[in-house]
């Protein structure tokens, strides 16, 4: 079988990307839609539903990475001419479906790629060239974009794949010409196609019009918006000695190997300090978390769901302790409670004294276990016991 097109049948190169995009592209659908659907209720589960989702995407990876060497292949060689390329209507709409099918099987693949680039954690794609994009940021906002755009894609291409197998099946039991036999093996006596043909402008330009429907479509359905997170009251402000300026309290956990940070973006700090130490303390501190303003990258729902830190039920997070000196820099030696379980918990931290301000930095390790945070979560090769806890802040002297 010759590798090159003919006007009258495809060559085996052709063939080859044809069928084996198809079969990545069907692979990677129905992976994603039981990847979707798998629960995650314990360890196996959720290391099962992370070894369909990266299934999902290393698939789709390879289907992208195929769609363009296959669309490369077809602009660079001559393609066989429509066999009803005189029924012009029907000509047309084949043409507008090859159309959209190219840009389908580009913008699925990519858009899932730039989403997984733009998240952090969970399902890791199975390659040797890191998981992030250099032109995306790591943004919740624009993962939602992205994902609310991978998915109006998906419906465009198998509402499209649709088409083209009707259009297939249509050839062969209605009209009974050799259309589908001439993607497949052998068949080398085949009829010369009409002279008339549809060209390739007007389907072109059918096919953009087509996307630019789809885009209307998926604005107005509200799939380019961030998802909207329950309204979560802001911690009162506190009346304080020190009163914080700035600040950052960022957590690190591993998962399936990799590290997913986050960060609790409402907490305030009562802070007591003085240089001197008296009875041999400096002060004291007591520290409220809003546990629902944590952000976890692609597990933040999960994080704070009734199994984990149980947002609901224990919506604040507190940390009492008093400030004592130490070998090197400060000790807050206290009490931590979250998810209602209280421990004792020792926290270093560096503090540069300049005036009445103070910049202070600390990390602690904490065991997720000592809190009952996903109890449920045995295998620390699914979820690391281990959450490091960075805090720095910048606090002030009240006059």
């Amino acid at each position: 079988m010759p590798r090159s097109n003919t006007a009258t049948r495809y060559g085996s190169v052709a063939k080859t990307f044809h069928w084996l995009t198809a079969l990545l592209i069907l692979s990677a659908l129905i992976l994603g839609f039981v990847a979707y659907r798998a629960p995650y209720d314990d360890s196996a589960q959720l290391a099962f539903k992370a070894t369909l989702f990266s299934l999902h995407k290393t698939v789709g990876l390879a289907a992208f990475f195929t769609a363009l060497l296959r669309i490369l292949w077809a602009f660079t060689h001559p393609r066989p001419k429509l066999l009803n390329g005189d029924h012009c209507l029907e000509a047309w709409a084949a043409e507008t479906a090859h159309w959209v099918l190219y840009g389908a099987m580009v913008l699925v693949p990519l858009t899932g790629w730039m989403h997984h680039a733009a998240t952090t954690g969970f399902a890791p794609i199975w390659w040797p060239f890191g998981q992030s994009l250099f032109f995306v940021p790591k943004d919740p906002t624009v993962a939602a974009i992205l994902g609310g755009a991978h998915f109006l894609f998906m419906v465009v291409l198998v509402l499209t794949l649709l088409a083209h197998i009707g259009g297939a099946l249509k050839h062969f039991v209605i009209d009974r010409d050799k259309t589908l036999q001439r993607m497949l093996p052998g068949h080398t006596d085949l009829p010369e196609p009409p002279a008339v043909q549809p060209g390739h402008l007007r389907p072109a330009l059918t096919a953009l019009a087509v996307w630019a429907v789809a885009l209307v479509i998926g604005a107005n359905a509200g799939l380019f918006a961030a998802e909207e997170r329950s309204e979560i009251a802001a911690l009162a402000e506190v009346s304080s000695e020190w009163q914080v300026q700035s600040g950052t309290l960022d957590i690190a956990v591993q998962q399936f190997g990799a590290e997913v940070t986050g960060r609790f973006a409402d907490w305030t700090a009562d802070i007591a300090f003085n240089e001197e130490p008296t009875e041999g303390k400096h002060g004291t501190v007591t520290v409220t978390i809003a546990i629902g303003s944590l952000t976890l990258g692609s597990v933040t729902d999960q994080a704070l769901g009734a199994d984990y830190l149980n947002a609901a039920a224990f919506p604040t997070a507190t940390y009492v302790a008093d400030l004592l000196p130490a070998d090197t820099g400060y000790l807050a030696k206290g009490e931590l409670t979250i998810n209602g379980h209280a421990v004792p918990i020792d926290l270093p931290f560096e503090l540069a004294l300049d005036g009445n301000t103070a910049d202070m930095t600390g990390t602690v390790p904490l065991d997720r276990r000592a809190f009952h945070v996903g109890d449920d979560m045995t295998d620390e090769s699914s979820l690391g016991f281990g959450v490091d806890v960075n805090v720095a802040l910048t606090a002030t002297r009240s006059e």
